[in-house]
């Protein structure tokens, strides 16, 4: 089955995405932290994809190597050797985390790891490369088991995911806002694109169910965060952790099917006790 058959299967259970992999032991997007998503069940594996200064196609999410290196190089400055060469603080990073074996991962590598193994959330940093995204995708056989991820706020964001990334066949999922004074327009927009996904940003959780209504008939799923740092109107992992029936059951009873978190163990275990 591809991502985008996966996705619009009915009869699937509420998707797990693991943010940056299963990082509690081991660096955020390094292939150890995603060999742990694999071995956990996880269905989708959020990673961020950066360029070295030479085409290479790295995993980091920052802007420099700081965090997760103590380097304050930006990788697009830095030669795809240099890069492979970089080893990577546990966890998070910063500099209460230790120096691991763990080197700075390649896009290519990820691939090979992953290949019919767990679908990907590829959060590309820089929406200018991601035609060598998915160029790299397609030579490697898996496009199937991918998606990208855009804001869709204006016209001309719907013309440049018509023209850079529909034509590829590979799975894409907007982001909108919705119940607020703009949303209409993004909105709009989200049901002319019809993708396979978007991810709800929200103020109230009635408004999902709202969105819903629409969204279903149109074969789009819902998607949400409850990452701590960018979760919307409470909705958090550490809410979670306290009361999940309060935090993940509630957005999955308004319709989300789809849940990236940084606790994807914990929600596994929650998906299967909704179901014991």
């Amino acid at each position: 089955m591809n991502y985008t058959d996966y996705v619009r299967d009915p009869g699937r259970d509420c998707a797990v995405v693991a943010h940056r992999g299963i990082w509690c032991d081991a660096p955020e997007n390094s292939l150890v932290a995603i060999e742990a998503a694999i071995r956990a069940g996880c269905n989708v594996v959020e990673i961020d994809v950066r360029r070295s200064a030479d085409g290479g196609l790295f995993l980091l999410h920052d802007g420099t190597l700081q965090r997760m290196a103590g380097i304050d190089e930006a990788p697009e400055a830095l030669s795809s050797a240099r890069l492979a060469g970089i080893t990577l603080r546990n966890r998070d990073g910063g500099e209460s985390n230790e120096m691991t074996g763990e080197r700075l991962p390649s896009l290519r590598q990820l691939f090979d790891l992953t290949r019919d193994r767990i679908f990907l959330h590829l959060d590309v940093k820089d929406r200018a490369i991601i035609p060598e995204v998915i160029a790299c995708a397609r030579d490697m056989g898996v496009a199937g088991q991918v998606d990208f991820w855009g804001s869709l706020r204006s016209s001309d964001d719907l013309a440049w995911i018509r023209e850079t990334v529909s034509p590829h066949g590979v799975l894409f999922m907007a982001k909108s806002r919705i119940g607020a004074k703009h949303a209409k327009a993004e909105l709009d927009l989200l049901f002319r694109l019809g993708p396979a996904i978007c991810e709800v940003c929200f103020d109230h959780i009635e408004d999902i169910a709202a969105l819903r209504a629409r969204a279903d008939p149109a074969g789009i799923a819902l998607w949400a965060n409850t990452l701590d740092s960018v979760a919307f109107a409470g909705f958090t992992d550490t809410a979670a952790i306290e009361d999940p029936d309060a935090i993940w059951g509630r957005l999955i009873e308004a319709g989300i099917s789809l849940i990236q978190t940084d606790e994807p163990i914990a929600l596994k275990s929650y998906l299967a006790s909704r179901h014991g």
